[in-house]
């Protein structure tokens, strides 16, 4: 891979250092290079991080100069095949990369189809998935938090709002996973092939819901006035699998790791479910899930934040680093509990949908109220230190959260 001159010298944003504290690693970015910084993804991949606040605000505003559209990308020839990252690169014909009109019309039904789902059910089929999985390891006395729990539920409950078959949800769990570990080592063409099959389920899911009306999300979407082809909701519907799963997983398994490791929520764990919100939000300030969305691509030469920037450029969306900006972020958990101007869920048009924060939020917070009521006395069974994040520039998340807990019967009612 060729460094243009402009990165010769610039800051890496992959490796095991990164990994354990991109915190710092963004700020040091920032004191070297200012708002917006050249930086080297693995392979030595060039591309611009915007870590200012007010930049993310200004890129993620204008979708006409910085677009979604990855085959703008000047070096996309140049990528090799198997690098790691190409699968949140390569277009497709999803919402993601779509632009426009014709962005506005699909990400339009996808709010829609999100917004019909009712919050008192989700909440209900919510608790009964935690349940069902802490009861296959309560009476053990041990867990690890990820493997087991937080990696399960989100797809487990997406499965049950999109009617999936419960002996379905084994392999679009397994595929999404892979599909969803971009980044963090698997092959991409593992990844891809993952994807394909995953979108090839959900082209069946909608032939069976084609003129068949009900009160399903997927049926919500597949039949919505604005739906396209059959192509293109086969690759939204799964688009939105992928955005509830690993975000959400992550989000989790980051609050469960906070409310386990930091004093100041250590006594909440031990009761305290109203400071599960607490927790959840201090996390997307401070450790969100999503850290870097991969991304923007300038439509022409430009200047941002004092960068140079050239036609079909990489620009990477920085939220982790924005949140962290000490123009915007909060001094205190108390205060990050009430303060929601992070930019977790990003803006503008190609934000995550207010619908689909809801349910993530709705997800991931009971998620952690059911685990306290379950295991209130769970530790920690290795050093805070030692445990291990998963080597990523997009998404941040521990590979596992091994814990021990007084066993507990399950109840035969169950």
């Amino acid at each position: 891979m060729r460094v243009p001159s402009s990165h010769r010298d610039a800051a890496q944003l992959h490796g095991p250092e990164f990994a354990d504290d991109p915190a710092a690693a963004y700020l040091a970015i920032r004191q070297q290079y200012g708002p917006v910084a050249p930086v080297l993804l693995e392979g030595n991949v060039p591309a611009w991080l915007v870590l200012a606040y007010r930049e993310v605000h200004q890129v993620t505003s204008d979708p006409q100069l910085f677009g979604r559209d990855s085959r703008r990308w000047n070096l996309r020839d140049e990528v090799p095949p198997d690098w790691p990252l190409l699968p949140f690169v390569t277009w497709a014909p999803t919402v993601t990369y779509a632009e426009g009109e014709e962005h506005h019309r699909r990400a339009g039904a996808i709010g829609d189809a999100l917004d019909s789902v009712d919050h008192a059910e989700l909440t209900r089929i919510c608790r009964r998935t935690a349940d069902q999985l802490i009861d296959a390891f309560i009476g053990d006395g041990k867990a690890d938090l990820i493997a087991q729990y937080a990696r399960q539920l989100p797809i487990r409950i997406m499965a049950r709002l999109y009617g999936l078959r419960e002996d379905e949800i084994p392999a679009i769990a397994a595929d999404l996973l892979t599909a969803g570990s971009q980044g963090t080592g698997s092959p991409s063409v593992r990844a891809m092939e993952a994807y394909q099959r995953g979108a090839g389920r959900m082209g069946q899911l909608v032939r069976d819901l084609r003129g068949q009306p009900g009160i399903g999300l997927a049926s919500q979407l597949v039949n919505h006035p604005s739906a396209g082809s059959s192509e293109e909701l086969a690759a939204d519907m799964y688009t939105v699998l992928m955005s509830a799963q690993q975000p959400t997983a992550d989000w989790i398994g980051n609050t469960l790791r906070l409310m386990l490791t930091d004093d100041h929520f250590s006594l909440l764990l031990q009761g305290g479910r109203s400071s599960a919100e607490y927790a959840l939000t201090e996390v997307l300030w401070k450790d969100p899930p999503v850290q870097n969305v991969l991304g923007r691509w300038a439509a022409r030469d430009c200047e941002l934040g004092g960068q140079r920037i050239r036609e079909g450029d990489l620009v990477i969306i920085g939220l982790a680093a924005a949140n962290g900006d000490p123009q915007v972020r909060p001094d205190s958990f108390s205060e990050a509990g009430a303060n929601r101007a992070h930019m977790s869920f990003a803006h503008g048009e190609h934000s995550c949908p207010e619908a689909g924060a809801e349910m993530g939020e709705i997800i991931a917070r009971t998620a952690v109220e059911v685990l306290l009521d379950r295991a209130p006395d769970a530790e920690l069974t290795v050093a805070p230190d030692a445990l291990e994040w998963r080597q990523s520039a997009a998404l941040r998340g521990l590979t596992s959260l091994p814990v021990t807990f007084t066993p507990a019967t399950v109840a035969k009612d169950r």
